[in-house]
């Protein structure tokens, strides 16, 4: 694998837009994001600039998003991890009473996929979330579509397991999103 995979930086902003812009272009968009491309199209420059910012090395916050870049320059893929505490705001999902990290946006350009992309993003933002301090990470979870089989075996492949929670699909109650977790080892 020729990627460096590495936490974005703030400055980063229009690079991060163009890698999110093409992922709600893929053809399982539907079922992999929240969003749609003609809603993320339609942000102002200042969304992708904070957006950026927050989950940037330097953002201080508790999310991180990490990118695959190519010797090129280019980005091959990326994934977020948000640090979800007790009592706070849950973005998605049930609350939960520990401490965790919610893996989100996980997308790899379809050139770029079965090389190992993937998994050094999850490596490298899962090392970040079990690497924070106290109060310690205790579980790092993600959700997955039911109608998403590529990543579900994909997610348990690496150690994700299904904890039998679910989340009715935003604007398809009729599906459901799977909670898929791994226990801090």
């Amino acid at each position: 694998m020729d990627y460096v995979i590495r936490p974005v930086r703030a400055d980063e902003w229009q690079s991060a837009k163009v890698l999110r812009l093409a992922a709600l272009q893929d053809p399982v968009a539907p079922v992999a994001f929240l969003e749609t491309y003609e809603q993320a199209v339609e942000r102002p420059d200042a969304f992708w600039q904070e957006r950026t910012a927050g989950s940037s090395e330097t953002g201080g916050g508790e999310a991180r998003q990490f990118i695959a870049e190519a010797p090129d320059g280019s980005w091959a893929g990326s994934l977020t991890v948000l640090v979800e505490r007790p009592g706070a705001e849950v973005r998605f999902g049930a609350g939960a009473d520990i401490h965790q990290a919610h893996v989100v946006g996980v997308f790899v350009r379809p050139e770029a996929r079965g090389g190992g992309v993937a998994g050094e993003l999850f490596r490298a933002g899962m090392d970040w979330a079990w690497s924070l301090g106290e109060p310690l990470i205790e579980r790092v979870r993600l959700h997955v579509h039911e109608n998403n089989p590529r990543a579900s075996a994909f997610y348990r492949r690496i150690g994700f397991v299904p904890t039998g929670e679910t989340v009715p699909m935003q604007g398809d109650p009729a599906t459901l999103e799977l909670e898929y977790a791994v226990a801090r080892p």
